[in-house]
């Protein structure tokens, strides 16, 4: 395997400046190396020795930055992505971890001056897209160590993988950036490609006795299959689910490193939920003759990065959910074995809306495979004690609310097993037991949940108030109610756009010129005009004009036939709107996959 100097560290600082040709990024954090020059024309990369002369007549803007993110490139143009501001979270294996707070495009599009009409305008169109892209919420980075792998898997890295840049070492699954990083990959610069990680960090300390534990707990998002709650479902192909996040629970206490990694995931089949403007759209299971094919590519997958695998599926039994278990059932019932258990367990039926408390039904179930498959566990002198040798993969419809308030009930089980594993608490002693200890831990499972729903739902996690609280309340009903109608407008107004986003930023839609040029099919007729806000006004106008023409019937009985018709029009207005719901809602454009 191919050596890297270790000493060639990524740039923690530097300062851009915005020449009228160029843009030149100057490392500014006492680090010696080049200066990168991306030309504003086409997004051409090279390195420079000295910064270029600045015209006394037009100084150029400096700003600072933190990070280089990557280049995307469309018809015409390319796109800078850089990091203009940070926040420190924490530090894991004792390194500082940061958020992006702050993301900025900067345009290389001065070709496009001497472009067709046609380029033009498909180019305004699609670099639209990219301001949505730059408030991707939960991403995070490190200068120094690598996210995107769970400590047993950096731990088992060998020694000349460890002396390789990040981006290199990086789980590319992981990886947020990895389709923008690819030009500066092409040019070499090692020093600036700085992987990036989509999901969740959450870092607390508490006293135990006269110990201090430091409790970490990491989400990172699969990009295979990424999107938004109603447009990404089920799997493709392939087997990649939408929704898919590996959760990692590290804890640090006098010298010992712990760590506990749990799945979830979308039902891998192909399965759809389209919105069409009611509250939950219909479950569409697609291809069901393939079902068993792409479960098996799936969890095959799982087996080979995780080991055994145990499926915890929390949908309903009955109903609509209840037609996706059957097929889930049906299509692992071929694979399943000592390495592959799939358990369902009916969350809405057995808990109801309030009494979660009874997850310990689930977990009596599961403790077997969990004290099998164990955790990984480094001792003070950073010797392998123990190794984890499975998965639990948890998943309800949307592997958000139920699939939260389960995974943080299996990670406070596996907290107290690594306590007393390492003699910080005795046989019958629980996280309950220390007040500081539990508050926190309830915070940053709550924290976790809310990260990953923001990023697929657009809003916080639905029954937080228990995991952060340990009851349901008041409250934390009525911001469930909420949540769930802020759902309701994302999902059917403003997602499809948000879809095209994450697709074109991910590399899952290519642009080409000599494919894309061709104009994209344009809607024709009553679906060119569709607008849900012209049709409500049309339907509370006519309701309107029907009321007021009643009121008139006393003095003419052709008002009552005015009326009528007033009111048929509204009602015939609902009826098309209702019958043809997906018309009026925001959908994606971009659906071609990366060839």
């Amino acid at each position: 395997m191919e050596k890297t100097d270790s000493a060639q560290k990524l740039f923690t600082r530097m300062r851009l400046w915005e020449f009228p040709d160029q843009y030149v990024i100057e490392p500014t954090d006492g680090s010696s190396g080049a200066f990168l020059a991306v030309s504003r024309a086409d997004g051409s990369m090279k390195l420079l020795d000295q910064l270029p002369h600045c015209n006394s007549l037009r100084v150029p803007k400096i700003r600072t930055i933190f990070g280089v993110i990557g280049m995307l490139k469309l018809f015409s143009g390319s796109y800078l992505f850089v990091v203009m501001d940070r926040e420190c979270v924490g530090s894991y294996s004792g390194h500082p971890i940061f958020k992006v707070s702050s993301m900025k495009i900067f345009p290389c599009d001065h070709s496009l001056n001497s472009s067709p009409a046609d380029q033009k305008r498909m180019e305004i169109e699609f670099s639209a897209l990219l301001n949505a892209a730059a408030g991707t919420p939960g991403l995070f980075f490190s200068y120094d160590t690598n996210l995107t792998l769970s400590a047993q898997r950096l731990h088992n890295l060998g020694v000349e993988s460890k002396l390789l840049p990040l981006w290199r070492q990086a789980d590319p699954r992981y990886l947020w950036n990895n389709y923008m990083m690819e030009m500066l990959i092409d040019n070499k610069l090692d020093q600036y490609l700085l992987p990036i990680v989509q999901g969740s960090f959450q870092h607390f300390q508490a006293a135990i006795g006269k110990d201090i534990v430091d409790v970490i707990l990491i989400a990172r998002r699969c990009t295979r299959r990424t999107g938004t709650r109603l447009w990404r479902r089920g799997a493709d192909p392939d087997g990649y689910v939408a929704n898919f996040v590996e959760s990692e629970q590290v804890i640090q206490i006098k010298g010992f490193t712990a760590s506990f990694v749990q799945i979830r995931g979308s039902m891998p089949f192909l399965w759809e939920q389209i919105v069409d403007l009611t509250y939950k759209p219909k479950f569409e299971i697609v291809k069901p003759e393939d079902a068993p094919r792409v479960a098996e590519r799936h969890f095959l997958e799982l087996r080979k990065r995780y080991g055994s695998v145990l499926v915890v599926d929390l949908v309903n039994k009955h109903g609509g959910e209840g037609r996706l278990n059957e097929m889930y059932g049906n299509s692992v019932q071929h694979i399943s074995g000592d390495d592959m258990r799939y358990l369902h367990f009916d969350f809405h039926r057995i808990c109801g809306h309030i009494h979660f408390e009874r997850l310990s039904i689930l977990y009596d179930q599961i403790a077997d495979f969990l004290e099998k498959h164990g955790y990984f566990l480094l001792s003070e002198i950073g010797e392998k004690l123990e190794e984890q040798h499975g998965v639990v993969r948890t998943n309800c419809v949307d592997c958000l609310d139920r699939t939260n308030v389960t995974q943080s009930m299996i990670g406070r089980k596996m907290l107290e097993l690594q306590l007393r594993r390492i003699g910080v608490f005795d046989a019958k002693e629980t996280i309950s037991s220390h007040p500081n200890l539990d508050g926190n831990f309830k915070i940053m499972w709550a924290n976790h949940g809310d990260d990953i729903s923001i990023q697929y739902s657009g809003t916080p996690a639905l029954k937080g108030d228990f995991v952060r609280l340990g009851q349901r309340t008041k409250q934390g009903i009525l911001k469930d109610g909420w949540n769930a109608l802020v759902r309701y407008y994302l999902n059917n107004f403003r997602d499809g756009t948000k879809q095209d986003a994450i697709d074109l930023v991910h590399g899952h839609f290519i642009i080409s010129v000599s494919k894309d040029m061709t104009p994209q099919p344009q809607k024709a007729g009553i679906e060119a005009a569709a607008s849900l806000p012209l049709a409500l006004s049309l339907i509370l106008g006519g309701f309107f004009f029907a009321t007021m023409s009643l009121r008139q019937v006393r003095y003419d009985l052709r008002h009552l036939l005015f009326s009528f018709i007033w009111a048929s029009l509204s009602v015939a207005i609902s009826a098309y709107v209702k019958a043809n719901g997906r018309m009026f809602c925001n959908r994606p454009r971009l659906h071609r996959p990366r060839s």
